[in-house]
């Protein structure tokens, strides 16, 4: 008795499952020799907008310069000696001091151009002199 209320719900889902699956958007008609008119053209990408909705301030930045509005507060995943790195990368020596702040930004002092700055990295790798 349980196997045939297993196998009947088994078959159940499976069956419900099948007529729930979509092939393309066009639909075929009830009777044979009927016609129906869909609109079945595939939609199209020119490239122009595909990223127009995507988000503005990516996670980590991969391009010279800094965002608008750098330093940028957020959580900050970068370990120290990547901080020192991305700053290093950037220009700057003889990068010390470095220390997360409570708003996930590292802060340190180092040299540009004969200068000792302070220098800030936020977490999209934004590096600012304050």
């Amino acid at each position: 008795m349980r196997f045939a209320v297993t196998a009947a719900a088994a078959a159940t889902l499976i069956a419900a499952s099948a007529f729930a699956q979509n092939y393309g958007g066009a639909t075929q008609p009830a009777t044979p020799n009927a016609t129906t008119t869909t609109n079945t053209a595939p939609a199209t990408n020119t490239g122009a907008t595909a990223n127009r909705d995507g988000p503005s301030n990516p996670a980590v930045k991969t391009t010279d310069g800094n965002n608008p509005g750098a330093p940028v507060a957020g959580a900050n995943s970068f370990t120290e000696g990547q901080a020192k790195s991305r700053i290093e990368a950037r220009g700057y020596a003889n990068v010390s001091g470095l220390a997360k702040d409570p708003n996930g930004l590292w802060r340190g002092k180092a040299m540009k151009d004969g200068k000792a700055v302070n220098v800030t990295l936020d977490y999209q790798g934004n590096v600012t002199v304050n």
